[in-house]
């Protein structure tokens, strides 16, 4: 009876929005195959035209696929290139939501989110390196989030996500535990065009500008045309795992550190 009562449009057009994750699963047996990737800085001191404004340098590249085992549960597996200082990223996601807005009904939709990232990168031989791997659980990072969104009208929807992420292994000082506050929006402009922001705020002493740490934000473009959807960006973060980007945004917008990103997805029925 629930399902029948569901918006007709959902909230969001895809399964993630920039950087986050969106409320939204694969409805029904699909699977979504996505690449993408984030370019060097656009200009500034490390862009310019003698980068050809970023687009010489790759600072992370996400392969990887989701499956919608359910209406509201899917899996997803990809691989990143990694920004922070774990690199080679083997990501698994689960999601599953919980409630779905409903006209006349249930104001909001709420989904649980989390991602276990596991770095392949080859262990140092110094002790006071962080790819130091003393055990195998050193290489592995969680977040979880409780994703919270509502449709206000056809044209305009926002997401607010809190989220913790854990470091099996941290620099000095660090800590192994972040609290964060994720805040998304999709604004419609055509039947095919949507701008989209995403924004994630770290609540660490550790992670503070006066540490070189800033949070992450986002604005682009998404172009739906039925099967495939585009998405270009700009933004500050380097990475694209939360497990990346949430704890090891290290880039300024004020400074000009930021980046053209894109991201292709082609979703697929079985």
């Amino acid at each position: 009876m629930l399902f029948s009562q569901e918006l007709a449009t959902p909230i969001f057009k895809d399964t993630r929005i920039i950087n986050a994750a969106s409320v939204e699963t694969l409805r029904g047996k699909k699977i979504d195959v996505r690449i993408g990737h984030r370019f060097g800085d656009l200009i500034g001191d490390a862009g310019g035209w003698q980068t050809f404004y970023g687009l010489e340098s790759a600072r992370d590249v996400l392969i990887g696929l989701d499956i919608g085992l359910s209406p509201k549960f899917m899996v997803g597996v990809n691989r990143t290139k990694g920004s922070g200082p774990l690199k080679q990223l083997i990501n698994t996601s689960l999601k599953y939501k919980l409630i779905s807005q409903a006209e006349n009904s249930t104001p909001i939709s709420l989904s649980a989110y989390t991602i276990v990232s596991v770095s392949t990168m080859q262990s140092s031989t110094n002790p006071d390196a962080i790819n130091f791997f003393d055990a195998f659980a050193h290489r592995m990072v969680y977040t979880a989030q409780l994703i919270a969104a509502k449709r206000f009208s056809n044209g305009f929807s926002i997401q607010i996500a809190p989220s913790y992420t854990h470091r099996n292994i941290v620099e000095f000082d660090d800590t192994n535990g972040i609290i964060s506050l994720g805040l998304a929006s999709r604004i419609k402009m055509t039947k095919v065009l949507g701008i989209i922001l995403d924004a994630n705020i770290p609540f660490s002493d550790f992670r503070s500008s006066e540490n070189g740490y800033y949070p992450s934000l986002g604005v682009g473009l998404e172009i739906d045309t039925g099967g495939h959807r585009f998405q270009f960006n700009l933004t500050n973060s380097k990475a694209m795992s939360e497990n990346d980007y949430i704890p090891y945004t290290t880039s300024n917008w004020s400074d000009s550190q930021f980046r053209l990103g894109f991201t292709i997805s082609r979703l697929f029925n079985y």
